[in-house]
């Protein structure tokens, strides 16, 4: 028995033991909207309903001290906010093309109610999937599979755009450049569907768009490719066009490539591959700085025979080093999957534990919200105590533009019945974040984070405060998009002289 306990590999160990939480981590929680996965429970609610069921996903997440929220805002050639470019969703009013009754700004709202806890807003797309399944009764008139079925492949069950079309391209930047420029997102966000999953005995019909764009001798692989190096190499541009400080990150398919293919890939023996099947490469994207942040699917167990969570986690680390690194874990699977590694309260800080131990792993993401809100208390305990027991910044863009920010001015505090009310007047230059720390052995510690107008930052902030906390200094800083910090300054209980700590 001691024998085996010796050859256990240090890694495993380190993944059991709860490390130390760092000061910088994404904590984020995808709530997905297609289907009604998470939100809107039902299209048909009312408006206060689904209100208070978004405000209910935000507030679990929040004391569970997350930091972002991934937010499906197009689903399938659809929109979850009023725009020219694509009817509304269905999910959001019941009915494509229908405007929610009473809810006519459901975006600007979700993001003012993101942003009131602290928490970041990422601004998630499906940009190749048109439909979710055959059935076409249920689109609106102004849908691109009617408006533009030139555009549309049939394929499985669904319909796609055509990747290979540069007025899909175009038309998809339109898109971007209206959210970015209209909007207080946080970052723009893809997922793992760009070509479709491959489907055994059919064809994805591009031949027209191949012979008629592929250069002379590229292959239709790697023609594929280039088509979506071309949208994740533009959409990076017109966000950084507009607004230099939003980040664009994407969330792969968890396997790039098996080993048995390519040398350089993974010792996994997935089924598909998002290099081989899906026609993306992140490892390009990443080696070309277009990416703020990448976060793929690890979503099997850490032990799992042909795709381990370990093995697949490590290689990423390892083929991923020019950009800000997430790993998606796939928290919907607890008890509820064949896997049985799942029905362990342990399987998912395993996983957060052994991400935090490998370098140039930043932070994990869970799909989806609706799956710790349901009867987890052991793993919700577990992130709260110990893995989670404070706010954590989040990494923000990968280019950062360093410069010096001012502390504002206190005009007047209250603390009352647990909460503490800050008063700021307006400084020159406008942060995005009011951070709230109290003093610990190992320098400030962040306890709460308010976002600010990008117009002004004067006015009033109203924070919770544990009664713990207040045994400590409590001090203000502020910060911006880019990660930039000020100084700090002691909140004056009571008035008096204020301190700064540069």
């Amino acid at each position: 028995m001691h024998r085996f306990l010796t050859i256990i590999p240090i890694l495993f160990l380190l993944s059991c033991a709860t490390t130390k939480p760092p000061k910088q981590e994404f904590r984020g929680v995808w709530v997905a909207t297609v289907a009604n996965i998470d939100w809107p429970k039902h299209p048909e609610d009312e408006v206060a309903k689904k209100k208070k069921d978004f405000i209910d996903i935000l507030e679990f997440y929040q004391n569970l001290n997350f930091n972002a929220a991934i937010v499906q805002v197009r689903t399938a050639g659809d929109a979850l906010y009023p725009t020219a470019l694509a009817p509304w969703s269905r999910y959001l009013s019941g009915t494509e093309g229908e405007a929610p009754k009473g809810f006519d700004k459901p975006l600007e709202w979700m993001i003012s109610e993101t942003h009131k806890r602290g928490m970041e807003f990422h601004a998630w797309l499906n940009p190749y999937r048109a439909t979710v399944s055959l059935n076409t009764s249920t689109l609106s008139e102004t849908h691109d599979y009617f408006q533009h079925p030139d555009w549309i492949v049939t394929y499985g069950n669904k319909n796609y755009y055509n990747p290979g079309l540069p007025e899909v391209r175009e038309k998809f930047n339109a898109i971007i450049e209206e959210l970015v420029t209209n909007y207080e997102v946080d970052a723009i966000h893809f997922d793992d569907y760009f070509y479709p999953y491959k489907v055994e005995g059919e064809t994805f019909d591009d031949a027209e768009a191949y012979s008629t764009y592929a250069p002379t001798g590229q292959s239709l692989e790697d023609w594929r490719r280039s088509n979506v190096d071309s949208l994740v190499k533009s959409v990076h541009n017109t966000i950084k066009k507009h607004k230099p400080w939003v980040q664009f990150g994407i969330s792969p398919f968890g396997v790039w490539k098996n080993r048995d293919t390519d040398p350089r890939g993974s010792d996994t023996k997935a089924g598909q591959t998002t290099y081989e099947d899906l026609y993306a490469d992140p490892i390009l994207w990443v080696q070309q700085g277009w990416l703020d942040y990448l976060a793929p699917q690890v979503y099997w167990s850490m032990d799992y025979p042909v795709a381990s969570h370990k093995v697949i986690a490590k290689w990423w680390a390892e083929h991923a080093p020019n950009t800000h690194l997430y790993i998606g874990n796939g928290a919907y699977k607890i008890k509820n999957n064949p896997d049985r590694a799942w029905d362990r309260k342990r399987e998912i800080p395993q996983q957060l534990n052994f991400a935090r131990n490998l370098e140039n792993i930043d932070g994990n993401i869970f799909f989806s919200a609706k799956s710790l809100m349901g009867n987890h208390e052991k793993i919700t305990r577990k992130l709260q105590r110990k893995l989670y027991p404070l706010p954590s910044e989040t990494p923000g863009p990968l280019n950062k533009v360093v410069r010096q920010l001012q502390l504002p001015a206190i005009s007047s505090t209250e603390l009352k019945n647990g909460t503490l009310e800050i008063c700021i007047r307006h400084v020159d230059n406008i942060p995005r974040f009011l951070n709230l720390y109290k003093s610990g052995k190992e320098g400030p510690q962040l306890i709460g984070k308010q976002y600010l107008s990008e117009s002004a930052i004067e006015g009033c902030y109203v924070f919770d405060l544990e009664k713990k906390h207040l045994r400590k200094e409590i001090m203000i800083g502020v910060s911006d998009a880019y990660g930039n910090q000020s100084g700090l300054q002691t909140v004056p209980m009571n008035q008096n002289q204020i301190n700064t700590k540069n």
